[in-house]
């Protein structure tokens, strides 16, 4: 377990605080959009205020901001609860990726009242209008790794 919660610290750390350098330092919230390398990474600011890019954020109910909160808790800890487990590194890593992610964009939600989405890739004259953030990549890493690999932690568990 304290490798699990290990991980989902330093998951937690690393999206919040690329999120301050973004969003607070480079002040995307107001300049909205950088060019980091186009097209294939740009900082586009982007408040997602629903649940995978962007569902049911066209409610205009100010409880579904707590509603989300709290689902995205009881998630984590079911997750926890149930990735306790696993005793390698790898996943310890899967498991924190998760809930570190969640925890994440969860703090996002208390703070701005939405997650705050800005890293955006596009390639190959396609063009990607969603933005995402780490918390979203880890919590994908995570869930796409258990999907493949829960069957072998199972055993080695």
């Amino acid at each position: 377990m304290r490798r699990i919660l290990t991980m989902s610290l330093g998951i937690f750390g690393l999206d919040q605080a690329t999120k301050f350098l973004v969003v607070e330092m480079l002040d995307l919230k107001t300049r909205l959009a950088i060019n980091v390398l186009p097209p294939l990474i740009n900082f586009r600011m982007a408040w997602n205020e629903g649940i995978n890019f962007g569902l049911l954020s066209g409610l205009q109910i100010d409880a579904m901001r707590w509603i989300l909160i709290v689902i995205s808790i009881i998630v984590s800890v079911w997750v926890l609860w149930w990735g306790r487990k696993f005793t390698s590194w790898f996943g310890a890593f899967l498991i924190g990726c998760i809930v570190g992610g969640a925890l994440g964009n969860t703090v996002d939600r208390l703070v701005y009242g939405a997650v705050a989405d800005f890293l955006n890739m596009s390639c190959c004259g396609f063009r990607n209008p969603f933005s995402f953030n780490v918390a979203d990549i880890a919590i994908f890493i995570g869930a796409f790794g258990l999907v493949l690999f829960s069957e072998r932690l199972h055993r080695k568990a």
